[in-house]
């Protein structure tokens, strides 16, 4: 049996939570496709609820929590999107959410948790100081712990996005996505599969937080790198079920250079006239920068959000 959710989660997923959530749509550019030598289309997650895609699967395992455990709160540790997502989703629900974030997430996005009612607590910005003050707040609270993509409900609903994106496009040869903790890659991976086998499934991260593409070409969980990348919201390392996911679903990783991903932010904003921040100019770049065979073939790309810092691009 394939590892984690399946196709009917998913949709299972979707009915639950489409009424929280936007069907975002589906951008093209001519220019960009002349660019790339392919078809884009580009699903805008940037345009989503909290803006990115991360509100699919907190929504998604917030609604499914029973309401005798619902009501003692949600835990977790995030870099600032899955943060704010939980915070709204906990809000919708009406109960309360605390949120550890490293000291160095961006302050945009502190601002959005404590908007959405979420409680912070900032840590070191090490997985092992985030995961030790999510412990110390679990047993101090009693609340659930909602891991950023370790959990089967957050998958399911990350794979929302590519569920929409295959209904509305057809005949694509190629999905991408980013690739981080494997959440969004995994559901994204699963959708894509289950409904077009013979799609391809290509994920995206920076050269500077390769541990995915390092594990799919050994075969184990390697460690996270010590570089630092823009991409801020790319640093988590993949967990034992996204691996499995990955292996079983994947057909490659592709990493890029920080000045592709910095680059691919001011082509999209300049020819398509949206923002988007860094980790979704990770899954676009590749493709912007024929650093992929996809010359002639129609791609799909999931823009995992928009939740940068407008007084501090990096061009």
């Amino acid at each position: 049996m394939p590892t984690g959710p399946d196709l009917n989660a998913i949709r299972a997923a979707h009915k639950r939570i489409a009424p929280q959530i936007h069907r975002t749509p589906v951008f093209t550019s001519s220019t960009i496709n002349e660019t790339s030598g392919a078809q884009l289309f580009f699903k805008c997650e940037n345009f989503q609820t909290t803006g990115s895609f991360k509100i699919r699967g907190a929504t998604n395992a917030v609604l499914s929590l029973p309401d005798t455990d619902a009501k003692r709160g949600v835990v977790t540790h995030s870099s600032g999107n899955h943060a704010a997502a939980l915070a709204r989703a906990a809000a919708m629900r009406g109960i309360p959410a605390w949120i550890v974030m490293p000291s160095n997430a961006p302050e945009a996005k502190k601002m959005a948790v404590l908007g959405y009612g979420g409680q912070i607590t900032e840590c070191e910005p090490t997985l092992a100081a985030r995961e030790a003050t999510a412990t110390v707040i679990l047993e101090r609270t009693g609340a659930n712990l909602i891991h950023p993509y370790d959990n089967p409900r957050v998958i399911e609903g990350q794979g929302t996005a590519a569920l929409e994106l295959l209904e509305e496009v057809s005949d694509l040869d190629l999905v991408m996505a980013p690739v981080s903790g494997g959440g969004l890659l995994s559901g994204t991976a699963i959708a894509t599969k289950e409904l077009h086998r013979d799609i391809r499934v290509a994920g995206c991260e920076p050269q500077n937080a390769d541990d995915a593409f390092r594990s799919m070409r050994s075969g184990k969980l390697e460690p996270a790198a010590k570089a630092e990348t823009i991409a801020d919201g790319l640093r988590a390392t993949l967990c034992p079920l996204t691996f499995s996911i990955l292996r079983e679903r994947v057909d490659e990783i592709i990493p890029v250079s920080e000045e592709e991903i910095i680059a691919a932010m001011k082509l999209i904003w300049e020819r398509m006239k949206i923002v988007i921040e860094p980790s979704a100019a990770v899954a676009a770049a590749p493709a912007l920068f024929r650093k992929l065979s996809a010359r002639g073939n129609r791609v799909g790309i999931i823009l995992s959000g928009g939740n940068l810092d407008l007084g501090n691009l990096p061009f």
